[in-house]
């Protein structure tokens, strides 16, 4: 299986690091290949392959749609917690000027990739009382899964089915 990993970091996130390390280290010795990029709260017009230095490092994000064919499988990783305006508002980001809103390039990837699922730490139960928990799903379908044994389960079956 080719996969490429998107994980949230930073802000709300932060409690679910060790989740997410242990994660991506399971992940390494499963997936034949792996590319794995970072973002914070949304993906954008770019992304990078290194927190550390994501300030220099970036990769564009239509770099990556038009290197990885539809059958590369994508996983996001984040609790989709943020402000709407994030989501649905150019010049939204928290970190920088943002020249098309988050969701636009949430669908473009969604539309470009056959298989793309989310893994939420958050219980599902509070997916449907955040606002831009909802506005991800509407953008990417139903595809998210819990951060839990199950969902990983569940995320993996949807990615080869």
């Amino acid at each position: 299986m080719k996969v490429l990993l998107f994980l949230d970091v930073g802000g709300s996130m932060d409690p679910h690091v060790r989740a997410c390390e242990e994660l991506f280290s399971a992940t390494r010795t499963e997936f034949r290949h792996l590319e794995s990029f970072y973002f914070h709260n949304c993906v954008y017009d770019h992304v990078w392959r290194d927190n550390a230095r994501r300030r220099f490092d970036r990769v564009a994000t239509w770099d990556i749609l038009h290197k990885y064919g539809p059958d590369w499988k994508v996983i996001f990783v984040g609790d989709a917690a943020m402000s709407p305006y994030e989501l649905h508002q150019v010049g939204g980001s928290v970190e920088y000027m943002n020249e098309e809103p988050g969701v636009v390039w949430l669908k473009r990837i969604a539309d470009h990739f056959r298989r793309v699922i989310w893994w939420n730490p958050e219980p599902p139960r509070a997916w449907e009382y955040t606002r831009s928990t909802q506005i991800v799903l509407q953008a990417i379908g139903p595809r998210m899964h819990p951060l839990t044994l199950d969902g990983i389960a569940r995320g993996i079956d949807a990615l080869r089915h």
